[in-house]
């Protein structure tokens, strides 16, 4: 008996030593899918109406068009005054503002166009939680428990009026590229309210974020490069090499600032979360 007893002190002891394994962090390759996964699904027009994302589309060939006349009156002009190396400077600031829209709203404005002549999918599950805000600027959110796991999905609010407080089933009706809710449905009674609590300014400026940083970064280069490019320095080599390191600073400046925000809004966000 005494050595059964010396056995099972034994057995507890190696058990009460046993730690659970922390899961592994994300590697950098399945983080740059998660980006490309991001990026493919619309990336921050993800949610939004096939045909605002269109809109918007058309909106930013406009700009587009309006850089490249630019550049083309830089080249033309700013030659005569301060030569060539100095014009192809001051130019090729305007070409980050293009090369930002393309960026941004390409990849969603070719889904758009597929998603208005796609019939939508059907979504069934039980509703989880629903929010009027979202990190997305005049979106919600909505979570959803379907057969393949919890799915969040961004919902304009005004359709999240009729979503109750309680958990019921909902059907929701998805476009299947840039997952645009365009209808909600309750099944079900609707027991209970849904309180929506006031929203913390910091979530406003998180929203405010995304589309005020490429802004920024716009700017900040193209005031900064030709600035220095249309000032009268004697040396032309000299000149047009000033010009893009400071357009280039003064972007990476901004930049910078903008991420070192996020990470503080984020982390504030993170605070104001119920703990579990």
């Amino acid at each position: 008996m005494g050595k059964k007893r010396a056995q099972t002190r034994q057995v507890r002891q190696q058990m009460r030593k046993i730690q659970p394994k922390a899961a592994p962090a994300a590697s950098g390759g399945q983080t740059r899918r998660q980006r490309e996964r991001f990026v493919q699904a619309g990336g921050m027009l993800q949610g939004y109406a096939p045909d605002f994302v269109v809109r918007l589309g058309y909106i930013a060939a406009g700009i587009a068009v309006a850089c490249v006349a630019i550049i083309a009156a830089i080249m033309i002009v700013v030659p005569r005054f301060y030569g060539l190396p100095d014009a192809i400077a001051a130019a090729v600031a305007w070409v980050l503002p293009i090369a930002l829209l393309a960026s941004f709203i390409a990849p969603a404005f070719r889904l758009a166009q597929k998603d208005r002549k796609a019939e939508g999918k059907l979504v069934q599950g039980q509703l989880m939680g629903a929010s009027s805000v979202s990190t997305s600027m005049g979106l919600g959110m909505l979570m959803v428990q379907t057969r393949g796991g919890v799915e969040q999905f961004l919902v304009p609010p005004a359709k999240l009026k009729q979503v109750p407080g309680n958990q019921v089933n909902v059907v929701l009706t998805v476009t299947p590229n840039l997952r645009h809710v365009r209808s909600v449905g309750v099944m079900g009674q609707r027991m209970v309210g849904r309180v929506e609590p006031p929203v913390p300014p910091v979530m406003k400026r998180l929203q405010r974020l995304p589309v005020l940083t490429p802004i920024g970064l716009a700017l900040a280069a193209i005031i900064g490069d030709d600035a220095v490019a249309l000032s009268p320095i004697p040396n032309s080599a000299v000149h047009a090499a000033l010009a893009i390191i400071v357009g280039t600073a003064l972007a990476g400046a901004v930049y910078g600032v903008s991420y070192l925000l996020q990470r503080r809004m984020m982390t504030e966000v993170q605070a104001l979360a119920p703990k579990t």
